[in-house]
């Protein structure tokens, strides 16, 4: 029996709204995003970042540090939401 994909808990839901939030206000697509992670050296398509903002694909941390990275904020502000800017 193959293993069962992973759930996206209330934290990783948080992550994926916030994410996407704070992306469309600074303008940025998912292709641009994606490109801003892979420069910091944490390699991610496009695919995988529309992926994750749809909670289809779990954040694990060092996405969520990468992520983090190339919006210049910090993780907290991703798993807490908007409030903890």
């Amino acid at each position: 029996m193959p293993p069962r994909p992973l759930e996206v808990g209330p934290a990783g839901m948080q992550a994926a709204r916030t994410i996407e939030m704070i992306r469309t206000e600074l303008g940025l697509s998912q292709r641009q995003l994606a490109g801003r992670v892979t420069a910091f050296g944490h390699p991610m398509s496009n695919t995988v970042l529309s992926r994750i903002e749809r909670a289809q694909r779990r954040c694990d941390a060092d996405d969520l540090v990468a992520i983090a990275e190339a919006l210049l904020v910090s993780p907290v502000v991703l798993l807490q939401g908007p409030t903890a800017m």
